[in-house]
């Protein structure tokens, strides 16, 4: 059995073998095919690559003989340009003596033209800055641009450059003597651009006049000079009436002098050192403060009592008229719902209070209207007080920062001596000022007490005259009632 089994499987070994030989031969033979196809592939390229090299031998034999007549042509440019260059070597040895002996005269006229050019930029530099400075500069602007390019080394001054430097001179010059009148624009204490008739007196002051009306000016003063802008600027603070009249007069041909600030400007800004109520306050040490603050409280209270009395008073006799045609027709709903509608105010309120006792006696409404009366008074009257105690502390605080600054003066004098009269200065400034605040917190406060207490008089007057009416009013109406009923 045994032996049967390794024959089978012999067997089964040559099948197989014999298979795989069969295979074999079949790769053989596709290989050789495949072989013979490159082969064949193979010689095609090389024919082609033969011709391609014979193609190329041809073209690289082409490009060397045109190569070769390219040099021999570079060769003769070459040599014609070294020629020449050498020419040109023997220009430039030429040119640069002539150069050495140019420089020499440049060097020679250099110094001088230095020398003159800086005395004429510094001449230039002195009159440009007369120029800015100068009033004439506000009708003229920018006299000075062509004096610019020589300051600043752009250039070397011409001699119409030089001309014209000294026609400029001598304008300027002539112009610093004048007097004339003429209209320009200025700039006006208020910040406005205005065309004013203006009085020029040399470099020195200018002077101006607005007309409101024909040959009438309703501001004159003196003129400040702006040399950034190049512009008139009125002066903040216009001159004393006496100073006014004596322009006016001048421009009039009735005198022949004129005020005049030599200083170009400067004494007329002395006025606008002048402290004004604002700038002393704070002059006044501590003391300023609670004084400052007496008038704010009692502006405070001006301004409640005002609005008070707009809220709680009406036009009363318009009033009075629509309530005395509902009292006489007895349309006693229509009264009530009347003075509902304004019972927020004084009037209308009292007499809503009288309206229930209509059909009580007088005695009883006038009772009635009384209480109500005295229950709004202290309303009307509210702040009064304090008001009139206001005005009598403010004066008092004044007084107080009166010693208290001639205390610090001498506390000072005790120190110091009076050899510096500004060492004193601060304790006789919050003395003086402390004085001066008092009083003028005081009297307009006084004023307003008055007048307030003006007020709530004829308002507790109208109120008490308003209710006698009211009574009166509704006996008349129910006298005439009973008559017709009696009848």
């Amino acid at each position: 059995m045994k032996n049967l089994y390794a024959i089978l499987f012999f067997l089964w070994l040559l099948a197989s073998f014999s298979v795989h030989a069969q295979d074999l031969r079949k790769d053989n033979l596709t290989m050789e095919k495949k072989q013979e196809i490159i082969e064949k592939k193979a010689a095609f390229e090389l024919r082609q690559a033969k011709i391609e090299k014979e193609k190329k031998i041809q073209q690289i034999k082409s490009d060397k003989s045109k190569l070769n007549r390219a040099i021999a042509s570079l060769k003769q440019k070459n040599n014609f340009l070294e020629a020449k260059n050498s020419n040109l070597r023997l220009d430039i040895e030429n040119l640069m003596d002539i150069q050495e002996e140019l420089k020499k005269e440049l060097s020679q006229s250099e110094a001088v033209h230095n020398e003159l050019s800086g005395f004429i930029r510094s001449s230039a530099k002195d009159i440009k800055t007369l120029l800015e400075q100068s009033l004439q500069s506000a009708f003229v602007r920018d006299r000075y641009l062509f004096l610019l390019p020589m300051i600043n080394q752009e250039k070397f001054p011409s001699m119409d450059d030089i001309r014209k430097i000294s026609d400029t001179l001598f304008k300027e010059i002539q112009l610093s003597g004048e007097v004339k009148i003429t209209e320009s624009v200025i700039v006006d204490r208020k910040g406005r651009e205005q065309t004013a008739k203006v009085l020029i007196l040399g470099n020195f002051t200018g002077i101006y006049m607005l007309e409101k009306a024909a040959n009438k000016f309703d501001e004159t003063g003196f003129l400040l000079y702006s040399d950034q802008s190049q512009r008139l600027f009125a002066l903040s603070k216009l001159p004393s009436p006496a100073v006014a009249n004596q322009i006016a007069a001048y421009l009039k041909g009735a005198s022949p002098a004129v005020p005049m600030d030599i200083s170009k400007g400067g004494a007329l800004r002395q006025f606008t050192h002048e402290l004004s109520l604002v700038d002393q306050v704070p002059k006044g040490g501590l003391l300023v403060w609670p004084i400052l603050a007496i008038l704010l409280l009692a502006f405070l209270i001006l301004l409640e009592r005002v609005f008070f009395f707009s809220l709680k008073t009406i036009k009363t006799e318009a009033f009075m008229i629509k309530v005395r045609e509902l009292v006489a027709r007895e349309q006693w709903d229509k009264c009530e719902r009347l003075l509902l509608s304004r019972r927020t105010r004084l009037i209308p309120k009292i007499l809503l209070t009288a309206l229930p006792f209509r059909k009580h006696s007088r005695e009883d409404m006038e009772n009635a209207l009384q209480e109500a009366i005295l229950g709004e008074i202290p309303k009307i009257e509210r702040f009064l007080s304090t008001l009139g105690m206001l005005a009598a502390i403010a004066p008092l605080m004044g007084l107080l920062g009166t010693v208290t600054g001639m205390i610090n003066t001498f506390h000072v004098i005790t120190y110091f001596g009076t050899s510096d009269p500004r060492m004193m200065s601060g304790g006789i400034s919050e003395a003086l000022v402390t004085t001066m605040l008092g009083l003028i917190v005081a009297i307009p406060i006084m004023l307003f007490h008055t007048l307030l207490s003006r007020r709530v008089e004829t308002q507790i007057g109208w109120m008490e005259e308003k209710a006698v009416a009211f009574v009166n009013m509704i006996f008349k109406v129910r006298v005439e009632k009973k008559k017709r009923i009696d009848g």
